[in-house]
């Protein structure tokens, strides 16, 4: 448990709010304990089987990996690893290995350990491949072979170049387990994490706390934090009534609605972020009336996608152009414009395909990780559907849920659904959503099982490609592809937010739209 009273202390305060022990009017967090509000209750706390942002945010701080994003940027720095070689061929990425390090278990952390992660992402027959249904393991499908080359080398070898490797690394996915965690535990470490990572995990309760506690012995220095409390409370509505009330230190993804009371109060900081995202609606490619590209085509003139960016989502994003954003700006196309509001046309296109009264059934979240205000937003473009012809049905569901019900595919389940993606590189979201080799059936997120031949040869050559400015060619020609397709409704970019209290010292948001705790403090 935790050593601090002022740890046990939070402890104590945490568990009476979640239980609705505390009035609001009272609520006070102590000092230099962190309590985060999150969207939603974590799926796992093990970086190898989730896919949320929502998770990584708290696995940040628990795990290391070999590489990790500098503070403030996309842009890779050391590690887990000081230093690393690459052939001349870009096939082979020889890291070498920060000396004494332990996991939060005592066990020691070495290229065994590397190669023990990365065999079971990637091997089949591994003892504790099972990392869930949907793995970003994608991520790493280049390599072929690991090697602990000697206790502090390990060796990657991968079947061809691949321009977005050490960015992936510095990915949660990329993040180093305790192989004798995973070994103790088997299918339950994600219920017992334990990483090289700056805080240690002390307890999870289910729908009301996870709780980490410093690492004295970190390698890059003991944190400022004692400890850390997230609390998932799925109600946005709730979220801010907490954090009014000082039952929260920081939230992310404040409700468009409540950035301006924010901002306007002393005892509150308001945080903006620029980052890549992408808020869109997956269309169902294989069956129903999206399977004509005439109507998907139709529903991105159908919805006024500014009247959401500046009424329901008050400012906070802007329009989106396609399916890469434009955060990436070195491989953006800025020749593509937003589809442009066009209702009547439209109205005459569905008409036109023979789909004029179709009924559509639209998956909808309460919330998550990057969701934009999700149930407004769904009703919105309800509503814009219904005025060209379509008739509508929303089926709304929790946030968890609903990653198990779209990320397996949209037949027979709907005709389209919400999603938000945050990524790292502009290979990500592409080659993992919209290639043919991404159905899910094959082990992707291609929900919609969009298909276009093209697409695919231009993202296979794009990720090989150690040339930027080809890459950049590569990504533009497939933006114009995807934008005429029209796989997704194309929505809103996100400018990334959070609130802390003004007791809260050294924190800011990062790029990577994860949480970096390491210098935050709160003092008395």
């Amino acid at each position: 448990m935790l050593k601090l009273s002022k740890g046990i202390a939070a402890l104590a305060f945490a568990a009476a709010a979640a239980f609705g022990l505390v009035a609001p009017a009272a609520a006070q967090t102590p000092p230099n304990v962190l309590v985060v509000g999150q969207i939603a209750e974590p799926a796992a706390l093990d970086p190898h089987t989730v896919t949320a942002v929502n998770d990584f945010r708290i696995l940040m701080n628990i795990y290391d990996g070999l590489v990790r994003y500098k503070p403030g940027t996309l842009e890779v720095e050391p590690a887990l690893a000081t230093s690393w070689d690459i052939s001349d061929d870009g096939t082979e990425y020889t890291f070498h290995l920060r000396d004494g390090v332990k996991f939060h278990d005592g066990s020691d952390f070495n290229a065994d350990a590397v190669k023990f992660n990365f065999d079971r992402m990637l091997k089949d027959d591994h003892p504790y491949h099972d990392t869930g249904p949907f793995p970003l393991s994608f991520f790493f499908s280049s390599i072929t072979d690991v090697t602990a080359v000697d206790p502090l080398t390990v060796k990657f070898t991968l079947s061809e170049p691949y321009a977005p490797f050490l960015s992936n690394l510095a990915y949660p996915t990329g993040l180093i387990v305790s192989p004798a965690a995973v070994e103790q535990y088997g299918k339950d470490f994600g219920r017992h994490p334990s990483g090289t990572g700056p805080f240690k995990f002390v307890e999870w309760q289910s729908n009301a706390r996870v709780v980490i506690e410093r690492n004295d012995d970190y390698w890059d220095g003991a944190p400022a934090l004692d400890a850390v409390i997230y609390r998932p409370i799925t109600d946005a509505n709730t979220r801010v009534a907490e954090m009014l009330s000082g039952g929260l230190d920081l939230m992310v993804e404040v409700p468009p609605d409540n950035v301006a009371t924010f901002a306007s109060d002393p005892a509150f900081k308001v945080y903006e972020q620029a980052g890549p995202h992408l808020w869109f609606l997956i269309l169902n490619a294989k069956d129903g009336p999206f399977a004509n590209k005439e109507v998907r085509q139709a529903v991105n003139y159908a919805v006024n996608k500014q009247a959401l960016v500046d009424n329901v989502l008050q400012g906070t994003a802007t329009v989106a152009a396609g399916p890469t954003p434009p955060a990436f700006n070195w491989a953006y196309d800025e020749s593509l414009d937003p589809y442009p509001y066009n209702p009547d046309k439209a109205r005459q296109m569905i008409k036109d395909a023979g789909f004029e009264g179709a009924e559509v059934t639209f998956l909808v979240t309460e919330g998550g990780s990057g969701m934009l205000d999700p149930i407004p937003m769904g009703t919105a473009i309800q509503a814009d559907l219904e005025a060209v012809g379509l008739k509508v049905k929303i089926e709304t569901y929790e946030w968890n849920t609903f990653l198990g019900i779209v990320n397996p595919g949209l037949e027979g389940k709907g005709d389209m659904a919400e999603m938000a993606w945050m990524t790292n590189d502009p290979d990500t979201l592409p080659f993992l959503a919209l290639r043919t080799d991404a159905w899910p059936d094959k082990g992707g997120f291609n929900s919609g099982y969009y298909s276009n031949p093209k697409v695919d040869e231009l993202l296979e050559a794009a990720r090989k490609s150690t040339d930027q400015a080809e890459r950049a060619s590569l990504y533009k020609q497939m933006q114009e592809l995807v934008y005429d397709d029209a796989p997704w409704l194309f929505v809103a970019n996100w400018k990334q937010n959070a609130v802390s209290s003004a007791r809260v010292e050294n924190f800011a948001l990062q790029p990577s739209f994860l949480l970096d705790l390491r210098k935050v403090s709160k003092p008395n």
